[in-house]
């Protein structure tokens, strides 16, 4: 992997970058707006979006699809969070509102929320409904793909 190339979406512009694995850790930025490629935020995205980063991202998407009227998924928002500073730069962890994205939350077949789905290369990984505290949703993505949450 320490020789591999990586696609990583922007955060901010949606380019496609391609950076080498070794160096996801070093603070890579965009090539054409120049952001940071990873923040370690969680990045709230639209349907177009989503099916843009799981088009074209190399990395593992993991997904908070969830509503603003719901109690437990706003009590899970900080853990996402967290997860998503512990889990970066090897995950990209983003927030898709199914209240905003009626349509895709059908395809996919979210039926609770909060539910988390992993994918990879445009695939669907796993899948876990209910809000959970950080550790355990770094745990859960370390069981779906470990050779993505180990360190680099």
């Amino acid at each position: 992997m320490a020789n591999s190339i990586q696609q990583v979406v922007c955060p901010a512009c949606d380019a496609i970058n391609r950076v080498p694995a070794a160096r996801l850790g070093d603070s890579p930025r965009c090539g054409s707006c120049k952001a940071p490629l990873f923040q370690g935020h969680a990045l709230p995205l639209t349907e177009a979006r989503f099916r843009h980063h799981l088009r074209h991202s190399g990395l593992p998407l993991l997904v908070d699809f969830w509503a603003s009227w719901c109690g437990p998924c706003q009590a899970m928002a900080p853990a996402f969070e967290q997860a998503a500073a512990r889990l970066e730069p090897r995950w990209r962890l983003v927030k898709v509102s199914t209240e905003e994205a009626p349509q895709l939350a059908g395809e996919l077949g979210i039926r609770s929320i909060p539910t988390l789905a992993a994918f990879l290369a445009g695939q669907e990984l796993a899948r876990q409904a209910g809000a959970m505290p950080a550790e355990r949703i770094v745990a859960w993505a370390a069981s779906v793909l470990p050779r993505a949450t180990a360190p680099a």
